[in-house]
């Protein structure tokens, strides 16, 4: 049966697993956002009664 022998496999496995570990961590971190977070105000907005035209 050809799918016990893990010749090609473990290798296919352990390239993944190189590629998950060390490449695409690299490239989340590297990513920046078009938009940086601003804090928020701590004045709270004035509001105003409704005046129900009923």
């Amino acid at each position: 049966m050809p799918q016990l022998n893990p010749a090609p496999w473990f290798y296919i496995l352990i390239f993944s697993w190189l590629i998950f570990i060390l490449i695409i961590p690299l490239k989340v971190v590297a990513h920046t956002y078009p938009n940086p977070p601003t804090s928020k105000t701590t004045d709270s907005p004035k509001t105003d009664s409704w005046s129900w035209p009923w």
